[in-house]
């Protein structure tokens, strides 16, 4: 009884070990709950004005702009770089070329968070992508701009 007990024991312990446990410490990983790194949090903040674009009063200047940035992390586990928020939205509002003073805002805003497995490391990206729009006080010289856009 007890060498079938320690056969079970040691049967389980290898099939434990053979079969890893890779895809539950990658989904913890990219939920950003990383055990290795408890500075990483992820701090989402949302500061939104509400602005509803159903009347012809604006114009979309530039589409799908994209801003990137790529971090890196030993086994997966343990972030060495990060990749930052502050520098994809500087880079999306380089592409987008927003000029100040000037009645402009981002539409249609989309924050994806992946990340590249291999085997000794993984490659976090985050990319926001968003449409460049411009808010005008003329209706008529809105329609008109977007007539000749289509």
């Amino acid at each position: 009884m007890i060498k079938q007990l320690a056969i079970f024991v040691a049967g389980t312990a290898l099939a434990t070990l053979l079969g890893g446990c890779a895809a539950g410490l990658a989904e913890a990983s990219a939920s950003g709950s990383s055990l290795l790194t408890p500075n990483s949090a992820f701090l989402e903040v949302h500061s939104q004005t509400m602005v509803t674009l159903e009347k012809p009063n604006f114009v979309v200047v530039k589409a799908n702009n994209v801003g990137q940035s790529g971090g890196f992390a030993l086994l997966g586990l343990i972030t060495i770089v990060p990749p930052r928020c502050n520098t994809a939205l500087s880079r999306l509002y380089a592409q987008a070329e927003i000029q100040p003073g000037r009645a402009q805002t981002l539409a249609n805003v989309l924050v994806e968070r992946t990340s590249s497995y291999w085997i000794l490391f993984s490659l976090p990206e985050i990319t926001i992508r968003a449409d460049l729009v411009e808010f005008v006080t003329n209706n008529a010289a809105a329609s008109d701009c977007c007539d000749q856009s289509r």
